[in-house]
């Protein structure tokens, strides 16, 4: 088995495939590329093929989501693709797609925080304000900085909560604590919850249940339902 996962994801995907012989490689994509779908498509598609060609598995598993279905299309030639039932990275840390849609109907307006997020992406907080108006300033001038960091409050105006998620393997007092000087510069309230390490584990190890995941043959790919299922396979 190869694992082909956003970077986000690498410090869990690291600490459950230790002892795990059957995973022969872990591939680890840039985070953020689901801002850029069609990018991440053809990233994926390039690592599908360059680890069929290296390693000859017979499973790749992918360590993303739909991820804006950014994952649509991507096939393997000869191995079987497994991945979950998610919109994106929190279904996996928090286990359960129910429990994710659950707590987004609580609390519409959360931004989630994570290990793996806080290593690989500046979240919002005043860390990111002050490298964002820097760069601002350098490319555009004092005056337009202004006016673009006026944009960029507007966008979080659409949320008020950050919780951070987190599966006891990784994370660190400073994670939380980051999490919480964020959320107090922003105004926003601060939530934890405690993730659940068996969807994630389960896809390392298998069995792989219809209920949860999806497995591609050789030459089909997912492509995105309308329904509770998240993903179906397309020839």
């Amino acid at each position: 088995m190869v694992v082909i996962a956003c970077a986000v994801l690498e410090l869990e995907i690291e600490a459950f495939a230790v002892g795990l012989p059957h995973i022969v490689a872990i591939v680890k994509l840039e985070q953020g590329l689901h801002n850029e779908p069609d990018r991440l498509r053809r990233e994926l598609q390039a690592e599908v093929d360059r680890v069929e060609a290296a390693y000859g598995p017979d499973v790749i598993v992918l360590g993303y989501g739909l991820c804006s279905r950014g994952v649509e299309g991507v096939q393997a030639r000869k191995a079987k693709i497994v991945l979950t039932r998610a919109h994106d990275c929190i279904t996996l840390l928090l286990g359960d797609r129910r429990r994710y849609a659950e707590y987004a109907r609580l609390h519409p307006g959360t931004y989630w925080y994570s290990p793996g997020w806080n290593k690989h992406h500046v979240p919002p907080g005043e860390e990111r304000h002050r490298l964002l108006r820097d760069r601002y300033v350098r490319e555009y001038g004092e005056d337009n900085a202004e006016f673009l960091m006026e944009q960029e409050q507007n966008w979080f105006q659409t949320y008020d909560r950050a919780t951070f998620v987190d599966l006891g393997v990784s994370e660190t007092e400073d994670d939380e604590a980051y999490t919480k000087r964020c959320a107090a510069w922003l105004g926003w309230g601060y939530d934890r919850q405690r993730g659940d390490p068996g969807l994630l584990r389960d896809l390392l190890t298998g069995p792989w249940d219809d209920e949860r995941f999806l497995v591609l043959e050789p030459g089909e790919s997912a492509r995105m339902t309308a329904d509770e299922r998240v993903v179906e396979a397309t020839s």
